[in-house]
């Protein structure tokens, strides 16, 4: 087995060559396989040829921009982990792109050994079970192995992301965890003052599991599930 055939392909869409080779490089150094696209519709097409493990989009590509394909992929029931990369660093850039389904987010100019540890850590996370068996918090039930969540009965669909963070709230009913905490080990780094994301994937799993969420906020603290 080739390191392209055990990592998986990427699919970078990146209007600028320079960036897109820097970013092709470097995820080809750690083993992945990679393809550019540099305009929405061609990315839109190349998941659905490709079917990569992850994708690097840039927000401001040509045509359909970038937060257009996310909504678009997860409207049609694609959950392929997405982070996205922009020039743009306004806070409601950053919680759009986190609420159309972005798993992740960089803002231009980055290190390009950062986007390699932010795709793997968010293939990591995908690839193993976050706790020994199904957990049941209330009515919500949640299954590692499968990576399925049932919300009253009802099957809800999650990102990469959102899954995680439910596992970690719910792996622990009661235990209350800081956003320093979630970021730290949901999204495996210390950006602390990207608290504002774990608040909207919080928004998202509300908002998914409907009357049912075991989700609590204690302010000024953070976020537990059950336990209240």
């Amino acid at each position: 087995m080739t390191l392209v055939e055990s990592k998986g392909l990427v699919l970078v869409g990146e209007d600028e060559r320079s960036i897109a080779d820097l970013e092709r490089l470097y995820l080809a150094e750690a083993g992945f396989g990679v393809h550019v696209e540099r305009d929405g519709a061609a990315v839109l097409a190349a998941v659905e040829r490709l079917r990569p493990v992850a994708i690097v989009l840039d927000v401001g590509l040509p045509g359909r921009d970038g937060l257009e394909v996310c909504r678009a992929l997860r409207a049609g029931g694609d959950w392929t982990p997405v982070v996205f990369v922009t020039a743009r660093d306004e806070e409601v850039d950053r919680v759009l792109g986190l609420e159309l389904g972005g798993d992740d987010y960089l803002t231009k100019p980055f290190s390009p050994r950062e986007l390699v540890a932010r795709v793997r850590g968010l293939l990591r996370r995908a690839a193993l079970p976050s706790s020994p068996g199904p957990v049941a918090v209330g009515e919500v039930q949640l299954d590692p192995q499968q990576r399925t969540v049932l919300a009253g009965g009802r099957r809800v669909e999650l990102t990469a992301t959102e899954f995680d963070l439910l596992a970690k709230l719910m792996g622990e009913p009661g235990r209350v965890f800081s956003r320093e905490q979630l970021l730290a080990s949901v999204w495996g780094h210390a950006d602390y003052g990207a608290g504002r994301t774990v608040d909207v994937h919080v928004a998202q799993l509300r908002a998914k599991l409907g009357d049912a969420s075991p989700i609590r906020t204690l302010r000024g603290v953070g976020y537990a599930a059950g336990g209240g």
